[in-house]
């Protein structure tokens, strides 16, 4: 077998750190969240894609690439939102067939109130140990890996 089969040292060694971030930092995110906002990770993800976007809203398919999400996952999670009274779905006014996803004046508190407890989790967690320089690797090294697994369509 050839040694391209094979990771390096160098490679091994980072993959195994990337996938015990991979695996430990969602329960992190999800503790947090669940514990301060009684919300999951991706209700509150989806609720901060909304309060991003012109007007507070997006069209669902848009919003399903924002999260990352199948259409499918992220309306299960709308439904959820929907019946929390923190997002409506509404007609696309530009496209009778597409459906928009809306942030309620409830769910924009609920995304305000949750942000600061998440955005320290997540700087004392991820970026805090990094320095500026790290920070701009990180950046440079999510992208290339997001752009290779996306065929460098989503991102």
């Amino acid at each position: 077998m050839s040694d391209e089969q094979w990771l390096s040292h160098e490679q091994l060694a980072a993959w195994r750190k990337m996938i015990a971030v991979v695996e430990r930092l969602p329960n992190i995110l999800e503790t947090q969240l669940q514990r301060d906002s009684a919300m999951s990770h991706f209700e509150y993800f989806t609720l901060a894609m909304l309060s991003e976007a012109k007007d507070r809203k997006l069209r669902i398919t848009e919003l399903a690439l924002k999260t990352n999400a199948t259409v499918a996952r992220l309306s299960h999670v709308l439904s959820r939102l929907e019946k929390r009274g923190l997002v409506r779905r509404e007609p696309c006014p530009h496209d009778g067939r597409a459906t928009n996803a809306a942030l309620t004046a409830a769910g924009w508190d609920a995304v305000v109130a949750a942000a600061p407890h998440h955005v320290h989790t997540v700087r004392d967690t991820v970026m805090r140990p990094l320095t500026k320089a790290d920070v701009a690797d990180l950046d440079r090294i999510m992208g290339a890996i997001l752009s290779r697994m996306d065929g460098g369509g989503r991102t």
